[in-house]
């Protein structure tokens, strides 16, 4: 018995006395009991419930009969490859890819201007602005944006008011992203999505912004480099871990969503929309867990993608 544990174990009495005794000799143990709820929660229930998801897509619902066969198979994998099906799997990856680069473009200036120029109480608003509609209802938000973009609504209405009323009807004419009204087509589930998923894109931009050294950014303004170079080899560069960040929040969130399609747009499904049919009014779980798949598979992809340029080096 070492000289400290004989000097402690005299004074430790009780269950309790023993248990810290244990730990201060054994301070893995201690971690290891701490971390235990949380790999119990990750690895049972969240873990264990993808894993019970995809076991369920490799089975199969029986034509006759319509119930789950039980049975290892490729089949329900093989009908994501019809053209319906492969239709929304498109269409839903479009969308988040058009709404992340999107969502880039808008947030890389603003959360430019943050971290560089914001001191004080002005970075304290420009945090509240943009998590402040992170603070209200997910449902409020879309159903306000509904009636904003709706016929009837007070974008329209601009758009009278600044006789531009045809430039209007020219958008909304353009095929397949357009529609009837704004909150009937591709383009209103765009903006709607874009909206919602901004802030999830801005914030990490910013963090990575602000770890930019300026020094760097003087260094080459000094050697004769115009802006936009600076911003291309200098400042993206290192500010590309944040924006893989908030493109994998932007991208896969999109991915997943179905609320705001089901609400926004004209009709035709998304991959959330699928998945929530299918188990739901269909009963085909099967297919449903196959379409579930999807993104998981996508993100991956994505993740895997990222890697290999070199976008999380800098992390």
């Amino acid at each position: 018995m070492s000289v400290e544990a004989a000097a402690i174990l005299p004074n430790r009495r009780g269950l309790l006395g023993s248990l810290s005794d244990t730990f201060w000799r054994r301070p893995r143990w201690l971690i290891a009991l701490l971390l235990l709820p949380a790999a119990l929660w990750l690895g049972i229930v969240y873990l264990g419930s993808l894993l019970a998801l995809l076991l369920q897509s490799f089975f199969h619902i029986d034509d006759f009969s319509g119930l789950i066969v039980h049975e290892f198979t490729l089949k329900t994998y093989a009908e994501l490859f019809k053209p319906q099906n492969a239709d929304v799997i498109v269409r839903t990856a479009t969308m988040a890819a058009a709404v992340t680069v999107a969502a880039a473009i808008i947030a890389f200036p603003i959360a430019y201007l943050a971290a560089r120029y914001l001191k004080g109480r002005w970075k304290v608003v420009f945090y509240l602005a943009v998590m402040l509609p992170l603070w209200s209802s997910y449902l409020v938000k879309v159903y306000a944006w509904k009636l904003i973009l709706a016929k009837e609504g007070i974008l329209t209405w601009v758009f009278a008011q600044l006789h531009l009323g045809f430039v209007l009807d020219a958008i909304l004419g353009i095929p397949v992203i357009g529609g009837n009204s704004l909150s009937f087509s591709f383009i209103g589930t765009f903006l709607v999505f874009l909206y919602i998923w901004l802030p999830y894109m801005i914030l990490p931009i910013q963090a990575a912004v602000e770890r930019v050294p300026v020094n760097l950014i003087d260094a080459s303004a000094d050697l004769g480099a115009p802006p936009l170079k600076t911003f291309r080899h200098v400042i993206f560069p290192l500010a590309l871990p944040g924006i893989v960040a908030g493109s994998i929040f932007t991208f896969s969130l999109t991915l997943g969503d179905y609320i705001v399609p089901q609400i926004v747009g004209n009709g035709r499904l998304f991959i959330g929309q699928v998945v929530y049919t299918q188990q739901g009014t269909a009963g085909n779980i099967p297919l449903a867990a196959a379409f579930t798949v999807v993104p998981i598979v996508i993100m991956g992809l994505y993740l895997w993608g990222a890697r290999k340029l070199g976008a999380f080096d800098a992390l």
